[in-house]
């Protein structure tokens, strides 16, 4: 049995099957974990989703910021922009089992010693308030009152944990930090603006995992989102955004146990968009 973890997929369907393809991958002996963004500005937004609902239990997904976009484009929350690619979803017959499978995945997993995340957590964060944070969102994702919160989910306030925040303000600033977070500042404050690499850091702001003493410390975490970023292997964080939506390439992990040294695959993709 093994395990794998991918970056974002971003409606890129041909190069996941080449990926999976590659792996050999077995639905009833492996497991596959997708760190979000499974849908959204590649061609095949729809062929992804059923390909991953196809293959059952023997893969789970954490929620991305373009999953919760599809997720208020369907309750009328927001209008598309000009760069979504949804619109075979919106218009499939089977639209709502498709919402109603995505919007039950989780917005963070902690399995085989990897807490995953989209995009980051914020220092203050120990592992424990992370996954209850993640929890709290999914219980509203999954219940009758998901439709209110995807019509405010938006907006970049509070950018600041406070462990005093309540009700939709504390929902907000925990989902932009596990969808949204590249840098923020040693206080917890976020960054939203810059998209560049690690090295451009704004003035006063880090890398989310380069905050000294943040509280994951000893976690390692498994994330997506940063395309600029690339392939990054460390003992401590696996990130595996690389871009395969603008051209790069669909990067996996490979590893059967705990114990064992991670093996990378990437799968080269065509440009499906031009970055802007």
């Amino acid at each position: 049995m093994s395990f794998y973890w991918v970056g974002d997929l971003q409606g890129c369907d041909e190069p996941l099957g080449r990926l999976l393809d590659q792996l050999g991958f077995s639905p009833s002996r492996d497991h596959l974990y997708v760190l979000g963004d499974l849908v959204n500005r590649g061609p095949s937004s729809l062929p992804v989703l059923k390909r991953l609902i196809q293959l059952g239990a023997s893969v789970e997904c954490v929620l991305g910021n373009h999953d919760l976009h599809l997720l208020a484009l369907g309750v009328g929350a927001r209008q598309p922009s000009r760069t979504d690619t949804l619109g075979d979803i919106l218009n499939a017959d089977n639209k709502d089992e498709l919402l109603e499978w995505l919007r039950h995945q989780p917005i963070a997993i902690y399995k085989q010693e990897v807490l995953m995340v989209h995009a980051g957590v914020l220092p203050q964060w120990s592992l424990g308030t992370v996954l209850e944070l993640a929890h709290d969102i999914e219980k509203v994702l999954r219940g009758p009152d998901a439709t209110e919160f995807l019509m405010n989910m938006y907006g970049n306030e509070p950018a600041q944990w406070d462990p005093h925040l309540q009700g939709l303000d504390r929902l907000r600033c925990s989902l932009n930090a596990f969808t949204r977070l590249r840098f923020c500042a040693t206080n917890g404050l976020m960054e939203f603006k810059t998209k560049e690499n690690s090295a451009k850091a704004p003035t006063g702001f880090l890398p989310w995992f380069e905050i000294p003493d943040r509280k994951t410390i000893g976690t390692k975490i498994a994330f997506g989102h940063w395309s600029t970023l690339g392939a990054v292997e460390r003992d401590d964080i696996w990130a595996l955004d690389t871009g395969c939506v603008w051209g790069g390439c669909l990067t996996a992990i490979q590893r059967n146990t705990p114990a064992d040294l991670p093996r990378k695959i990437q799968i080269k993709c065509p440009p499906y968009q031009t970055p802007f």
